[in-house]
């Protein structure tokens, strides 16, 4: 199974948005089937088979997530970074306005997964096939 540090180094070659695909099919690769990433403090929790799971720390100061989810704002967001307009943590700090609690990044179903406050589904992106 993976470690946290396969998942931290597999993470530091993302630059921007568009390094996002080869990173997924990446971390898949390792054995990841998903993964929950929290705006409110940047802590990622990794999933494989048969409940294996390895939590990540904390990684920023907690921020503030709007309770006003606004899938508008968060689709724009969404659409600058992956041009590489914004780098992560200033994605963070947008989404976190735009009512986003958690992400969940789904290596079966190739889905990036937006949630607010209370769990619902904001936003569903599919994963592009890198051809990787």
């Amino acid at each position: 199974m993976f470690t946290l540090q396969q998942m931290k180094a597999a993470h530091a070659k993302v630059k921007t948005g568009a390094d996002f695909p080869c990173y997924v099919q990446e971390i898949k690769a390792l054995g990841l089937k998903r993964y929950t990433y929290s705006i409110t403090d940047g802590t990622t929790t990794y999933y494989g088979e048969n409940g294996y799971q390895v939590p990540g720390p904390a990684i920023y100061e907690p921020k503030v997530i709007n309770p006003v989810a606004s899938p508008e704002k968060l689709r724009y967001f969404i659409e600058i970074h992956q041009q590489g307009q914004t780098d992560f943590l200033t994605l963070c700090g947008q989404v976190a306005t735009a009512g986003v609690r958690q992400w969940v990044v789904d290596t079966e179903r190739m889905l990036c997964l937006y949630e607010d406050a209370d769990g619902r589904e904001m936003v569903v992106e599919p994963i592009p096939d890198t051809g990787y």
